[in-house]
């Protein structure tokens, strides 16, 4: 069986009971990044051999790895923070393994856009998450059509970009749309901030940002 764990997106108590047991049981953790997972696991005292899969690598190694699981193993995959498969390495190899008729099961856990949407104060009954936008071809196309959305959608961004994102958004959805800005979920110096996109400017221009952003952003 393959696991897909969830991992947490900064506080370490997010980790399930559930995740701590899978992840000691199976034979080997698929890792993102094998450092980032190794304090993870050092932190909760699992033992279980780590090896690299993230998006590199993963076209290279799915057949590899579906080979194991359909000869008997159990393995875990996690990502560095949230849910595999988000915005993240996992659906290559959760298809693949459909494929082969080797069971996928994905345990419930942290995923940054869902405090991020339900704390934003910005209706969450429909929405469209959308990830992380193209850094060139074909981001205007996006954002025009994320602009004329009826619904509230959800975007991935960088610290570094958050500014040029923001006075995007702007451009595209004009300067009454409210949005929120969410960074540092379940760390310490956590931050949701919602007002309006020229309101977001401001507020963020007079700081340094850091941190991995999601932003919410009020439908047409």
């Amino acid at each position: 069986m393959l696991y897909i764990v969830p991992t947490p997106i900064g506080n370490l108590e997010d980790m399930t009971l559930r995740a701590i047991r899978v992840l000691k049981e199976v034979s080997v953790v698929l890792a993102e990044d094998t450092r980032t997972s190794k304090r993870l696991l050092d932190h909760y005292d699992i033992k279980t051999p780590l090896r690299s899969f993230h998006a590199h690598n993963e076209h290279a190694m799915v057949e590899r790895v579906v080979d194991e699981l359909a000869s008997g193993a159990d393995m875990a995959l996690v990502s560095d923070a949230g849910t595999p498969g988000i915005s993240d390495p996992g659906f290559l190899l959760s298809r693949a393994c459909l494929r082969r008729g080797v069971k996928v099961e994905c345990l419930p856990g942290a995923t940054a856009f869902v405090p991020a949407l339900v704390a934003s104060g910005l209706p969450c009954d429909t929405f469209h998450f959308e990830g992380f936008l193209p850094h060139k071809k074909g981001r205007q196309t996006r954002l025009k059509y994320l602009a004329a959305l009826p619904h509230t959608f959800v975007l991935y961004e960088s610290p570094f970009r958050l500014l040029k994102c923001l006075e995007e958004l702007k451009a595209h959805c004009g300067e009454e749309r409210q949005a929120c800005v969410a960074r540092e979920l379940s760390k310490k110096f956590e931050e949701v901030k919602t007002a309006s996109l020229p309101e977001l400017i401001d507020h963020f221009s007079k700081k340094e940002v850091k941190g991995e952003i999601v932003l919410v952003v009020s439908g047409s």
